[in-house]
């Protein structure tokens, strides 16, 4: 279809008058009856004169005052003559009447002779004498003031869908291009837009851009008056629990609105069925007739709201009297959640499987790692409560319990081999098969080596062998250990490490209280900062090797205790008591030589005197020397 353009053109509105009376014109008077023969005409009087009697020039200005004063460029009124599929034929009491394509009314298709349009003279009188005339030029010319006078009023204006555009439509409103958005087509959604091209239809104006000339109409607007006058009588007479006959108006992911017949109802999707759905597209069509029950509605806000599958009994009343705990039944699992999935056993009767419920082993994980929606299941009654509509199932009670003989398979003293499951501070916990788990403790993970964290020696999805330290049936609690499954080797080292001995060492780490020696043998032992002093009086550091005395060994606590300062503190100690130990027995010999001495004075002479007196005095020189020495 050919669209129009528009003339934006804002040329004052003319008025011309153009019905005038005719006026007859004076003829020569002849007798009745009279008759002219051909033969006695004056021809030649009739071609180049006026025939007597008559006045040619009153003639032609009586002729001319009968028709319309009309000017080129005016916007005049006149009335339809004629209409074919072409053509309108217009009269503006012109000598002749103007012809005007038909395609320049489509905005109005009931249009008719008699009717009266305005018209736009482009040209008197062309080079065939015709009188050229545009519809569309004189509605284009005058249709501004139209369009805003019609805004002011509020009035209601006919228009022509001329095409479908984005977002909507284009409307020819008094030769002006109108937007109709999609939204303001009709009350309720409009999908397909094709049907309403090529229609006259009534709008009123919403918008006016008078800076850009852009127009906005609606369609809508008109019925939502009426449609506002009809919810408030529906409203009125609603009834909770009633129930009414609507259309599905529109379908959402989250629930339906219905048509009660001019006021909209919303069903939500929790409120369609029983049993659980996706989207509503699932239970209704759009335009389907369906039954609703009103459960709610709002005075002031004009919501109600609707329900289907009230109008059905409850599921549950239906469900299987025989039913009780400990049977077996199946369903579909509808959804999952991180703490369990939810099986249908029929429409609107569910039970939930907590993951607990799924494996009878401790280490809970994800309800996705058995299940996924749309699995055919069986499983369990754990509880079963009618008046609350819940139910409890499980799937791990379809299998024994490996609880059950748990001491004659798992007794104390026996191996086995396990696989890390989890990690903590304080130990390993590992699964010895599925529902079976067991902790390591971090102080049973070996024998010599101090271990700050378990992850030092293991890791999540190991295989670790164990042995079996204790059972509590009861609590279901293993306990195991993995340094048992070798002898303990601090009795041998208890009669390597005794207390004095000296023995190498790598420093492996340090704090601030002092650093773990590494000794052979994998044992490990601590030197406090006092006791790391070299001989130089510097600190040792971490790799270094030193000589470390053992100071204390408890084979009860696995703890050694040792001193590199003590190894080279208590061998000056020894050396010195060695040279004090050689002094005092010299000094002894000296004093027994001294009395003997004197024993003999007695038998001695006087001569003897005097020679036994110069030894005397140089025993006691030396004896001075000796002890002087003693001192320093």
């Amino acid at each position: 279809m050919e669209e129009e353009k528009t003339v934006q053109e804002n040329t004052p509105e003319m008025e011309v008058a153009v019905e005038t009376p005719v006026v007859e014109a004076e003829t020569p008077k002849h007798k009745s009856n009279a008759s002219v023969s051909n033969d006695s005409f004056n021809w030649d009087e009739f071609e180049n004169e006026t025939p007597s009697g008559v006045d040619r020039k009153a003639t032609e200005d009586a002729y001319n005052q009968t028709l319309s004063r009309i000017s080129e460029n005016e916007v005049v009124e006149g009335v339809v003559t004629a209409i074919n599929k072409r053509e309108v034929i217009v009269n503006i009491g012109y000598k002749s009447e103007g012809v005007i394509s038909i395609n320049e009314f489509r905005y109005n298709p009931d249009l008719a002779v008699g009717d009266k349009v305005e018209v736009y003279v482009e040209n008197a009188e062309d080079k065939k004498g015709q009188l050229i005339l545009s519809h569309k030029r004189a509605r284009s010319l005058r249709s501004w003031d139209r369009v805003n006078e019609a805004f002011e009023k509020d009035e209601i204006v006919k228009g022509y869908i001329k095409c479908r555009t984005k977002g909507g439509m284009i409307v020819d409103v008094f030769g002006i291009e109108a937007f109709l958005p999609g939204s303001q087509i009709d009350v309720k959604p409009i999908r397909d837009y094709d049907v309403f091209v090529n229609k006259t239809m009534d709008f009123k104006i919403v918008k006016i851009n008078n800076e850009y000339r852009n127009v906005v109409v609606s369609h809508k607007a008109l019925i939502e008056a009426e449609l506002e006058a009809q919810k408030a009588e529906i409203i009125n007479k609603l009834e909770k629990g009633q129930i009414l006959e609507g259309v599905v108006k529109n379908i959402t992911s989250y629930g339906v609105f219905v048509d009660l017949g001019g006021v909209d109802g919303l069903i939500h999707i929790t409120d369609l069925s029983w049993g659980r759905i996706n989207h509503p597209e699932e239970v209704v069509s759009l335009d389907q007739k369906i039954n609703v029950v009103i459960l709610d509605f709002d005075d002031v806000k004009k919501r109600i709201a609707l329900g289907v599958k009230q109008l059905t009994p409850h599921p549950w009343e239906a469900l299987d009297p025989n039913i009780k705990v400990g049977d077996k039944v199946k369903g579909k699992v509808v959804v999952i959640a991180d703490y369990g999935a939810f099986v249908e056993i029929q429409p609107g009767v569910e039970g939930l499987i907590h993951v607990s419920e799924m494996s009878w082993s401790q280490h809970l994980r994800s309800a996705q790692d058995f299940f996924k929606v749309g699995d055919e299941v069986e499983a369990v009654v754990l509880s079963l409560d009618r008046e609350e509509r819940k139910m409890s199932l499980g799937i791990k009670q379809l299998k024994p319990d490996p609880w059950a003989n748990i001491v004659e398979e798992y007794p104390i003293g026996s191996k086995h081999t396990a696989v890390v499951r989890n990690i903590t501070n304080f130990g390993v916990f590992v699964e010895l098969k599925e529902g079976v788990e067991g902790l390591v403790h971090i102080s049973d993970l070996s024998w010599t080596k101090k271990i700050k964290h378990p992850s030092e020696v293991v890791a999540v999805g190991d295989k670790i062998d164990v042995v079996v330290l204790d059972v509590d049936q009861a609590i279901r609690r293993l306990s195991l250990g993995h340094k048992q499954l070798e002898e303990s080797p601090w009795e041998e080292y208890e009669s390597v490490y005794t207390i004095g001995s000296v023995h190498d060492g790598t420093i492996v780490s340090m704090n601030d209280k002092g650093a773990v020696v590494a000794l052979a043998e994998g044992i490990e032992g601590f030197a406090s900062n006092r006791q790391l002093v070299k001989e130089d009086g510097s600190n040792p550091s971490v790799g270094e090797v030193l000589p470390f005395r053992v100071l204390e060994f408890n084979k009860a606590s696995r703890k050694v205790t040792l001193s590199h300062t003590r190894t080279y503190a208590d061998a000056k100690k020894e050396e010195a008591a060695k040279e004090q130990k050689e002094q005092n027995a010299e000094a002894n010999n000296t004093q027994k030589a001294v009395k003997k001495l004197k024993a003999n004075l007695e038998k001695t002479t006087l001569g003897d005197i005097s020679s036994l007196a110069a030894l005397k005095s140089e025993m006691e020189k030396k004896e001075a020397e000796s002890a002087k020495e003693s001192e320093e």
